[in-house]
């Protein structure tokens, strides 16, 4: 009986072990397709108009799209192009909890003007509870590492399961929002999250963006006109001044020159870096 025992259980790790070759196999095989669909965006998207870009995307990749909106300017632009083609891609935002009162009323005239609904993610309620017992309200302004764990809790984890089980993640990202964004690209295969992350927006300006959503008569975030070009929590924004990059109103007591919060952890990776 012990042997026949010791059997099963050799025969029960082998079939474990060859399941899990399996899966792996076909992670590799996936990321490597992700990866040439990711590559022909790259070659053809300068030619393309922004309707055709997302077109593209829904066509070209199989299985479920996310595009992840934070009702700013870029996001308003092509959640339009998205809805004005009925494209079956979901439209997710991160509900932090903390959002200025223009973005929820930019939300709700966005879902009113296109007759959608834009699904919501927020944090999960133990972690932020546990977060402010640690940190206080605002603890996030004492350091960069409480500012970051508290984007954690109220952005990376709900994007983790805004994304989970897709095969593509879009973004409003431009090359000219900041420094660190300059070598963004078209599109690329995101390895730690398992899918392509399109960016439509790589090669355009702030003034292309706003020409798109008024020349479309676009909702269009209030806060805009009073000085926020970079719309985050309401608590980590201010409005931008004269001469200030675009980006230097977020976490603006911070001296880092690096305004990221985590959820874009890298622009170009080696496997899919332009060749020099």
């Amino acid at each position: 009986m012990l042997e026949l025992a010791h059997s099963r259980t050799a025969r029960a790790r082998q079939s474990r072990g060859g399941a899990n070759r399996s899966v792996h196999a076909a992670q590799i095989v996936d990321g490597e397709i992700f990866a040439t669909i990711a590559s022909g965006f790259v070659e053809r998207f300068p030619a393309l108009d922004l309707f055709e870009r997302l077109a593209a995307i829904r066509s070209e990749i199989p299985g479920r799209l996310v595009f992840t909106t934070s009702f700013g300017l870029e996001d308003q632009a092509i959640a339009h192009a998205i809805f004005a083609q009925a494209l079956a891609i979901d439209v997710a935002t991160l509900d932090t909890g903390r959002l200025f009162p223009e973005t929820y009323d930019v939300w709700a005239e966005t879902e009113r003007r296109y007759g959608v609904r834009v699904l919501a993610f927020a944090p999960e309620h133990r972690a932020v509870e546990a977060l402010i017992a640690g940190q206080g309200i605002d603890g996030f302004r004492s350091s960069v590492e409480a500012r970051l764990k508290c984007c954690a809790v109220r952005k990376v984890a709900p994007l983790a399961r805004a994304l989970d089980g897709s095969a593509a993640w879009i973004t409003g990202l431009r090359a000219d929002q900041s420094a660190d964004r300059a070598q963004v690209l078209p599109a690329l295969f995101d390895e730690e999250r398992g899918l392509i992350k399109v960016n439509p927006l790589f090669d355009w300006t702030r003034e292309r963006a706003r020409e798109f959503v008024r020349a479309h008569d676009v909702p269009c975030n209030t806060l805009h006109e009073r000085g926020f070009l970079s719309i985050g929590c309401a608590p980590c924004t201010r409005a931008v001044m004269p001469g200030e990059p675009e980006r230097a109103g977020r976490w603006w007591w911070e001296q880092s020159q690096k305004k990221e919060c985590g959820l874009h952890a890298a622009y170009v990776t080696s496997a899919n870096a332009p060749k020099q």
